[in-house]
């Protein structure tokens, strides 16, 4: 399992048992990382048995079974649930994903819930992503002219420019990928991560923009790009399926062939 970041000199301890409802016969244990920086405590773990024949079958439905009929102390990120949005991004039985694409029911033994690695905890589940954010911005991920665009019609693209652009724009910015990098890790104040270099690549690739130049200029940086060492745990973890990795070496070809190397 990957490290997390604690608050410093903290230890996990042991949390509370929460037992299943009297009768339940078809039961699984949820073991979940919670802590709060107001109650002056170390984290722990509290175990919480959910009954599943009064549940739904993702790991999000029992993390909302409890925090609904359980501890409505449970915090946790979630908003529409179908697997796209990112904002139920956590770790999961050791691997960076989505509650709401996970079924409990593959998961061997008790469903272990940690925050994303390597960030600072708000509370429980919740991670803080204000730096994720901020380096997303810096990479200006919006078209950039000079031309002036038609007045009567979008600016428009063929087939082939659009198509390069797949495997990109499917980024929910839901930083499994970064979280699961180790040069991100140690790097992370510096080093903009798998998920933001996908989303950089992905205005190189758009043929609309007319940017470029300034992008490589931007990300021509030791930190910035080149932390990268193709370890590939970021596209290994992705729950879109994307290669961030892939994404990550088109920038350095762009920039290889920039320099005539």
């Amino acid at each position: 399992m990957a490290e997390f970041r604690l608050p410093k000199n903290s230890r996990i301890s042991k949390g509370k048992l929460w037992p299943a409802i009297a009768g339940s016969s078809n039961t699984k244990t949820f073991r979940i990382y919670r802590w709060d920086p107001d109650s002056g405590e170390n984290p722990r773990l509290d175990s919480y048995v959910i009954d599943l024949d009064d549940c739904g079958p993702m790991v999000l439905d029992g993390l909302l079974k409890i925090k609904n009929d359980i501890d409505p102390t449970l915090t946790l990120r979630r908003s529409c649930r179908e697997g796209i949005c990112g904002s139920c991004a956590m770790n999961i039985d050791g691997t960076n994903t989505l509650a709401c694409t996970i079924n409990m029911n593959d998961v061997k033994g008790d469903v272990k819930v940690y925050p994303l690695p390597h960030m600072p905890v708000v509370k429980d589940l919740v991670p803080d992503m204000t730096h994720f954010y901020a380096q997303y911005a810096s990479i200006k991920p919006w078209i950039q002219t000079d031309s002036v665009a038609p007045p009567d019609k979008e600016r428009l693209q063929s087939i082939e420019n659009r198509e390069k652009m797949d495997g990109l724009y499917e980024c929910i910015l839901c930083a499994c990928c970064s979280t699961s990098c180790p040069s991100y890790w140690w790097n992370g104040d510096r080093y903009l991560g798998p998920a933001i270099l996908l989303q950089a690549y992905r205005w190189l690739a758009d043929s609309r923009d007319e940017a470029a130049g300034e992008r490589l200029d931007e990300l021509e940086d030791p930190f910035k790009l080149y932390r990268c060492h193709t370890i590939m745990n970021c596209t290994k973890t992705c729950p879109k399926g994307l290669n961030p990795a892939l994404a990550i070496a088109e920038i350095k070809k762009m920039l290889a062939s920039r320099q005539g190397i």
